[in-house]
């Protein structure tokens, strides 16, 4: 009579952690690295010769944001990253994620370009190594190179006003 009762069981109890895990934000999704030095790389610049690594920002607090020209969410933001690179002065570096060079140039060239430099990620391997799952996500690294926050999704007014200018001004005083 037990082993009628085991599948029902055994069901119910998959179904609520469905439920449960269906009430979970996606976004809220903590990131390994936080607190952690940020993973190095060595990535040409788009349409460059030159490369680019983290370390060359030792010293100053920066942003990577991770995008691509076939994200919609990313042209969401990227209006948003226009503005914020004409209002504040921030090393914000743009890892190009698994595009093309000519698309990517020509994304920019339509949109604005508000990264101080802009990395091609054409495999993927930075992205895997600094824990992207999806794009757009950007990073928050302080001047020793430590990753101090993680955002998943586009960034909106509300997440740049309440979370990371906040963030941004406590980074740079203690610098």
């Amino acid at each position: 009579m037990k082993k009628q009762w085991l599948p029902i069981a055994v069901f119910s109890l998959l179904v609520a952690f469905l439920a449960i895990g269906l009430t979970l934000n996606p976004k809220a999704v903590p990131s390994p690295l936080i607190g952690k030095p940020a993973p190095d790389f060595t990535l040409p610049l788009l349409n460059q010769q030159t490369a680019f690594s983290p370390q060359q920002l030792r010293g100053q607090v920066w942003l990577l944001n991770v995008w691509a020209s076939w994200c919609s969410s990313c042209q969401q933001e990227h209006r948003l990253l226009v503005r914020f690179a004409q209002n504040r002065t921030l090393t914000m570096v743009g890892l190009n994620y698994k595009d093309t060079p000519n698309e990517a140039q020509a994304w920019l060239d339509a949109l604005g370009n508000p990264y101080s430099f802009v990395v091609e990620d054409q495999n993927g391997q930075a992205g895997i190594d600094w824990g992207v799952y999806g794009v757009p996500e950007t990073f928050v690294v302080d001047a020793a190179g430590i990753i101090r926050h993680k955002f998943t999704g586009p960034l909106t007014q509300q997440r740049l006003d309440n979370e990371l200018l906040p963030l941004l001004n406590t980074l740079e005083m203690t610098q």
